[in-house]
């Protein structure tokens, strides 16, 4: 399901002009259905060293896949098809687990708030109950 894309190592994701690099990957972003095809636009940068070609899929990058997902991400995992992500609603509030249907692209934040990433991450690492 993954997609390809090319990366700045300062972070940037090469855009349509092929010149700047956007700092969120989003529809206006050149993306490739293989790693082959994203090889044939980097030999022809001037770019090329610093540049370098990712693989974007649900768990690198599911804000893309999943556009109702807000916040910062800070970890992502699968569970039975679908992608739970610790999310950060706004930089300072309480940690919160997202959990994002491949199939259907609906995203559930759960209810429980976490004061700290320990806390939180104890429940991501664990996390195995009914969805």
């Amino acid at each position: 399901m993954g997609i390809f894309a090319l990366q700045s190592l300062a972070g940037g994701f090469l855009d349509e002009d092929l010149k700047s690099f956007n700092k969120v990957f989003d529809n206006w972003c050149v993306q490739f259905e293989s790693f082959e095809d994203a090889q044939l636009i980097l030999d022809t940068l001037k770019q090329r060293d610093t540049t370098k070609i990712v693989e974007i899929t649900p768990l690198s990058y599911p804000k893309y896949f999943f556009p109702k997902l807000q916040g910062i991400i800070h970890a992502t995992r699968e569970y039975e098809g679908k992608i739970i992500c610790i999310v950060e609603p706004q930089m300072g509030i309480s940690f919160r687990i997202a959990v994002c249907d491949m199939k259907t692209k609906h995203v559930r934040v759960l209810r429980t708030s976490y004061k700290t990433a320990q806390s939180v991450e104890g429940v991501f690492a664990n996390f195995s109950f009914e969805l």
